[in-house]
């Protein structure tokens, strides 16, 4: 047996026990006729992936053929509930080979806090450390989308189970207690199996916001400030110099949901009243429970230890009159403050109680002004370690999460806000007709008015319903940055910027409701545009540039610390160009910005848009970061987490806290180590630079020519693929698409994107790859193979493209494809274009190993073969049975058990990818 199989040996074992507990279950449920029938499907479908068997591939399709409807849902929720259970058992097999890893004490893996920070030290940079983290920011940022399939009560399900396995990895069990655990873990999957996998109505924004904040109670307000301790006492561990000291807040964790307008109708102004209200009452509620328990650790009698006056008289203020605490000044102080903020959260979020005479606390810094208190005073009289504890961890949350808990950021369409400052200047201005104006005459008109102090609103006119719904918005911005601080809604996000008015145009928005003062330039949220497209990417910095250039702009950039956001779009490149082209002009967008930044000496930070999926811009984050140009993240970096990559990444502390060191790590790699920039080097840049262009063209011709110059594409995508099903799904609040149409412009970059990887074709992740090479490797045939090796062995940025295509292909199944295909009824249109996507599949195989000289897909890495081994088997067969479904359901078998089947699948296929929307 090699050493990785001896490695994933208790992985096998795990996935076989709760495979067999799993079966219990369904045999005690449906009898052993269905257990029979669904084991049989399993061995076949095991057989033919393992041995690539063709008869068990016709037994299986045999099989499933002539399954009831009522056994097709059998199947297909047994199949399901065993990926979700794989998934538990891959990720407490990743958190048992990293605590083995740590606990032999063997070096620092890379991607841990530990490596970057000894990479620093080692090269001589530990003096920058100081200035790094003074300047520093990262931000993962929480976004809710339409094909977040897992409900949540099937998460509770699974957490509970990764604690059971857990607790067997932890804890030496006596025989007794291991059988308590094996009956805990049946009980668990009994659960689970009872538990319905699909919703019975649609999410409102609201649950989203409530399935979001869940992530919060189980890693980010605990893991985070944990990480903050980590890295502190590891650099004090290194140098002297950092013993006592206390990092600024670099790292929060931000959230779109409640407050992305984009095509979500359903955001008002009072959801995100709601959203805020909710969040306050969440971090509040945290920190209430942190005092209690604090209060009970802390019961030092003062005859037994001295305590600060500071101390003392936070005590006498309390209002604890406990005769039995009468000498415990700590407690009485820590009672003082759980009142105080008892009576904040009653004012922040209309829960708790407040006590006659008790004020509650203005603003965070005079909660966490109050803990310093009680720090110091433990600190001065030699309790030192007592500080160290489940206190710091708390001074640590207040600093990070304040009393909004997290940064909410705006996002609305550049549409939008131009059809709103149009019919604002039709009612200031009769006759003036601000969509017929071009680019000069905008921001020409847009400057006079930002300069002026008179205000285009009126109370007394009557706006369109678009209208007062933005205004309404930002109004409650405003109202909350008095309420709960600036920093509860700190940004302004144009969806699909195209211009310097769509900056502007915010900016006159935040004028009318206070937002901007025109007389000192000043303005309280940062107005971030979004560049979306290939063609907005290639204009992004020329806009930029135009937007520094103007006085005003730039003094509205002095009152936010001279730095600007733009964020980039990894979603909707992908769908406009396809995935070489997106990575490609992403790249080339970064570099150019760096360029524009570094000319008007602005500090750029950038915000990527990256989705679950490689075809949305997915894939590991580590290497994502570092494949960044050289001066794209400068210590700054914020990246959006999505759908189902929020739970695979951070429903587990443990993998949560992994997840959240890895961005850390690799922000302080790319800006502090300069041989973490991943440039082509110099001897062969510009020569991969060339390269690099001509393959892109290549690319995006064949891509585009695909899927917007061929006759009946929509057709052939909307019958090959399960998008009509997916928009009908229950899994978000938002639709599928920004219009009531079929066109593949208008709908939305997560549908498309989840719809390829339901039918194993993963089209958006590869697309165009083959016929680029192809044509490169003709027009250069003396050097051709050669450069594009070197650019996979020299060039990280290429090397991260190919990783990620290679595993998008790993996941791809182009027979399972062609199944899926043979939905298309127009016979010619079918094959015309299956034909060509089957070909450019063999053409983008051939050159991936080629270039790369692995001999077979994900072949230098092992965990991701493993994981494709233990998981297929189970996902091949609800392909078979959702092409089936399909099969019936749209030759009028449209009754409700038909329809919950498809659902199924969806969900079946989605949680066995994991990473597929």
């Amino acid at each position: 047996m090699q050493m990785n199989e001896v490695k994933d040996e208790l992985l096998s074992s795990d996935i076989r026990q709760l495979g067999r507990l799993l079966g219990d279950a369904i045999r005690n449920h449906l009898g052993d006729p269905a257990f029979e029938r669904i084991e049989h499907v399993r061995q076949l479908a095991i057989r033919f992936r393992r041995d690539n068997d063709e008869a068990a591939r016709a037994q299986l399709s045999d099989a499933l053929q002539a399954l009831s409807q009522e056994e097709t849902t059998q199947l297909t929720r047994a199949f399901s509930y065993f990926s979700l259970l794989a998934n538990i058992a891959e990720d407490q097999h990743h958190i048992r080979r990293t605590r083995a890893h740590l606990i032999a004490g063997s070096p620092p893996r890379q991607g841990s806090l530990s490596h970057a920070v000894g990479n620093v030290f080692d090269a001589g940079k530990a003096d920058a450390l100081e200035t790094f983290f003074e300047d520093a920011f990262v931000s993962p940022v929480f976004t809710a989308h339409p094909t977040e399939v897992q409900r949540k009560s099937i998460q509770n399900c699974q957490m509970a189970i990764a604690r059971l396995l857990s607790e067997r990895d932890r804890v030496q069990m006596t025989p007794e207690e291991a059988e308590q655990n094996e009956e805990a873990l049946g009980r668990g999957i009994v659960t689970l199996w009872q538990t319905r996998l699909l919703r019975t109505s649609k999410l409102s924004v609201m649950d989203e916001v409530a399935n979001g904040l869940s992530f919060y109670d189980h890693t980010i307000l605990r893991e985070l400030p944990k990480l903050y301790s980590s890295l502190e006492t590891m650099l004090a561990q290194r140098d002297a110099r950092w013993e006592d000291a206390e990092l600024p807040n670099f790292m929060k964790v931000g959230s779109w949901i409640g407050g992305d307008r984009d095509g979500n109708p359903f955001v008002t102004a009072d959801i995100l009243r709601s959203t805020l209200q909710t969040q306050a009452d969440k971090v509040l509620d945290f920190y209430l429970g942190e005092l209690r328990k604090l209060a009970s650790q802390l019961s030092l009698a003062q005859i037994l230890n001295a305590c600060s006056e500071p101390l003392r008289a936070l005590a006498e203020r309390s209002a604890d009159a406990s005769p039995h605490r009468v000498d415990e000044p700590y407690r009485r102080a820590l009672h003082g403050i759980h009142a105080r903020l008892d009576a904040t959260r009653v004012v922040l979020s209309g829960k708790g109680k407040q006590a006659d005479g008790v004020q509650p606390y203005a603003a965070a810094a005079e909660l966490l002004a109050d803990l310093d208190v009680v720090q110091h005073s433990l600190v001065s009289n030699g309790l030192r370690a007592l500080a160290r504890g489940r206190l710091r961890q708390l001074r640590r949350a207040v600093k990070v999460f304040g009393f909004s808990l997290a940064p909410l950021d705006l996002r609305q369409n550049s549409d939008v806000h131009e059809r709103v400052v149009g019919e604002l200047f039709a009612g200031a201005q009769p006759g003036l007709v601000y969509l017929d104006l071009d680019e000069e005459q905008r921001i020409s008109l847009l400057l006079a008015e930002l300069e002026s102090p008179r205000l285009l609103t009126s109370p007394y006119a009557q706006y369109s319903e678009e209208t007062t719904s933005e205004l309404d918005i930002f109004r409650a911005v405003r109202e909350a940055h008095v309420k709960y601080g600036k920093e509860s809604v700190p940004n302004c996000i144009i969806s699909k910027a195209a211009s310097v008015s769509d900056l502007l145009e915010v900016a006159l928005l935040l004028k009318e409701v206070g937002l901007l003062r025109q007389d000192s330039r000043e303005v309280d949220v940062n107005i971030i545009p979004l560049f979306e497209t290939i063609d907005d990417l290639r204009a992004g910095p020329a806009i930029m540039a135009r937007a520094f250039g103007l006085p005003f702009y730039r003094g509205l950039l002095a009152s936010r610390a001279d730095q600007q956001e733009v964020m980039l779009g990894y979603s909707d490149s992908n769908k406009d160009g396809g995935f070489l082209t997106s990575g490609w002009e992403l790249y080339k967008a970064e570099i150019e910005l760096v360029t524009v930044f570094k000319e008007y000496q602005i500090k750029l930070r950038l915000f990527h848009g990256r989705g679950g999926s490689v075809g949305r811009g997915g894939g590991p984050s580590y290497e994502a970061i570092l494949a960044q140009p050289a001066g794209a993240v400068q210590g700054q970096i914020r990246l959006t987490e999505q759908g189902e990559v929020i739970t695979a990444k951070y429903a587990n502390p443990e993998v949560g806290r992994r997840n959240l060191e890895v961005l850390v790590a690799a922000t302080i790699q790319s800006t502090l180590l300069p041989q973490a920039q991943l440039q082509p080097k110099a001897s062969a840049g510009a020569g991969h630079l060339a390269a690099m262009e001509e393959l892109s063209g290549t690319a995006l011709n064949a891509y585009r020519d695909l899927v917007y110059g061929t006759e009946g594409f929509e057709q052939y995508f909307w019958e090959s693929t399960v998008i009509a099903e997916i928009a009908a799904l229950n899994i978000g609040s938002r639709p599928a698409s920004r219009k009531k149409s079929t066109s593949i412009e208008d709908l939305r970059a997560i549908p498309w994107v989840l719809s390829w990887a339901q039918c194993r074709l993963m089209l958006p992740g590869w697309f165009g790859f083959g016929s680029a090479v192809q044509a490169y490797l003709a027009a250069h045939p003396a050097d051709g193979a050669d450069v594009l090796r070197g650019m996979y062995t020299d060039w990280p940025f290429f090397t991260s493209l190919l990783s990620n295509m290679d595993m998008v292909l790993a996941k791809s199944d182009i027979a399972i494809a062609g199944k899926y295909a043979e939905l298309v009824k127009d016979k010619a249109l079918r094959d015309a274009i299956f034909t060509r996507i089957r070909a450019e599949y063999a053409a983008t195989l051939d050159a991936l190993k080629l270039i790369t000289g692995q001999e077979e897909l994900q072949q230098a890495n092992p965990l991701m073969q493993r994981s494709i081994r233990n998981r297929f088997p189970y996902i091949d067969p609800l392909n078979h049975v959702q092409v089936e479904l399909l099969k019936r359901f749209r030759e009028g078998k449209q009754d409700a058990a038909a329809r919950t089947g498809i659902h199924l699948s969806i969900n079946g296929i989605a949680a066995g990818l994991r990473n597929s929307g």
